[in-house]
């Protein structure tokens, strides 16, 4: 999970020339202060010196909309949790899964709006199709609404496998989405989104493990 802290310092460390403004004895305006390479002094800028992003990848800017949607379907598949399985183990993974993802939602949200950029990739007002006026794709990994429907009809034991495998193979799907944005070309490289990503990637691997573990602990209780 990212801490509003931790997004905060890699704001700063990524767009700005990590700069500490202190108020000059006699002068007007703040002097902005530069920090030095290891072992180099650091140097004074004009006070007119602003701080500017990176160049805008568009597979930055797809990679963050389309992690968006990926994001609001984990979020609505546990929401149907406290309604449809006991399962406490279950119950406590859907509660993590669910913050983290809601959290990292509303940093992508910002960092979109921060650039100037939309939120979805959907036409304004027809939320199905996308800037070209094609009908919107899944992004990989995303339970299609016929597994949707599945996985809200069930309860119980069966939720809890049908919850499992479909969020295994939602997870699959975003680390193919990080693996895609880190081989696009000029891609990944702010330094926001990388550690957004790779951290990304580090947390849904670590939860697949648990989530097939979970499966195969409930595999064999069903076989005693």
């Amino acid at each position: 999970m990212f801490s509003a802290s931790v997004f905060f310092l890699s704001f700063v460390a990524s767009f700005f020339p990590l700069r500490a403004i202190a108020q000059q004895k006699g002068a007007s305006a703040p002097a902005v202060v530069q920090p030095g390479a290891p072992g180099q002094p650091t140097k004074t800028l004009p006070a007119s010196t602003t701080g500017t992003l990176p160049p805008l990848s568009r597979a930055d800017v797809e990679f963050m909309q389309g992690m968006i949607m990926h994001h609001a379907q984990a979020v609505e598949m546990t929401a149907l949790i406290p309604s449809h399985t006991n399962n406490k183990d279950l119950q406590e993974l859907g509660a993590r899964i669910s913050s983290s993802q809601s959290d990292e939602i509303r940093f992508m949200k910002r960092w979109l709006a921060a650039r100037g950029q939309p939120i979805s990739m959907a036409m304004p007002g027809m939320p199905d199709m996308d800037m070209s006026g094609k009908p919107m794709p899944l992004m990989p990994g995303m339970l299609t609404p016929e597994q949707m429907e599945a996985l809200r009809k069930v309860k119980g034991a069966e939720f809890d496998r049908l919850f499992l495998t479909g969020m295994i193979q939602h997870h699959g799907g975003a680390l193919t989405m990080v693996k895609d944005l880190f081989n696009s070309a000029g891609a990944g490289q702010d330094a926001e989104i990388f550690n957004f990503a790779t951290d990304a990637d580090n947390t849904q691997r670590a939860e697949i493990r648990i989530m097939q573990n979970m499966l195969e602990k409930k595999s064999s209780e069903e076989k005693q």
